[in-house]
């Protein structure tokens, strides 16, 4: 990590144990972030989205919704923040995804590998439906990325995420990172992008 001048950072989801972690790294470094969960406004809306983005330098998203299909609300996520944010002036998006989807080393999909629960599969393929709607949706003013761990998290990691930085691996079932070094790496990306229009798994280094 570099020394980087302070960034204005709107975090959708802010409350959700990932979102707590990158709020907190974003302000140990500096940065000014604005917390946005379901009080604030409506992530599927553009109109919400743009509202509560104007005046920040990049947006970082994870958010989910237990009621709604996830095939239907990913997407409507995805293109509210394609819409919404560079109506902003946001130039900058990292939206928190699943391995499920992420290609193995093999080329397989994770969740398609053999023993990988599958009781979850919706859940999966709509998280990677929503990556693929912010493809196909994002206009060139917004540069994005998706970043997931490349296996799960580490809940019983050490509270500071450990010592040491972060690098990109493919999918790998027994890969695990704590929520704050993986928060390290989504907020690297967000002030000092180095990965454009991809899903990449994040591992410890």
């Amino acid at each position: 990590m570099t020394k980087q001048s302070a960034q204005k950072i709107i975090v959708f989801g802010a409350r959700g144990r990932v979102g707590r972690a990158v709020v907190a790294e974003a302000r140990a470094r500096g940065h000014h972030v604005t917390e946005a969960g379901r009080a604030e406004g409506d992530v599927t809306s553009a109109a919400d989205v743009a509202r509560l983005a104007a005046g920040h330098d990049a947006a970082v998203v994870s958010v989910y919704d237990m009621q709604a299909a996830p095939g239907v609300f990913f997407p409507a996520v995805a293109r509210a923040l394609a819409a919404g944010l560079p109506e902003a002036g946001v130039g900058r998006l990292v939206g928190v995804g699943l391995a499920s989807v992420l290609p193995t080393e093999s080329g397989v999909a994770l969740m398609d590998t053999a023993g990988y629960p599958q009781e979850w599969r919706e859940f999966y393929v709509g998280h990677g439906a929503g990556t693929e709607a912010l493809r196909a949706a994002a206009p060139g003013a917004l540069d994005w990325a998706v970043l997931s761990p490349a296996g799960d998290f580490d809940a019983d990691g050490d509270a500071d995420g450990g010592p040491g930085g972060h690098a990109f691996a493919p999918a790998d079932a027994a890969s695990r990172i704590t929520h704050a070094g993986f928060a390290r790496a989504v907020v690297d990306e967000a002030t000092a992008p180095t990965l454009h229009a991809v899903h990449a798994g994040v591992v410890p280094a």
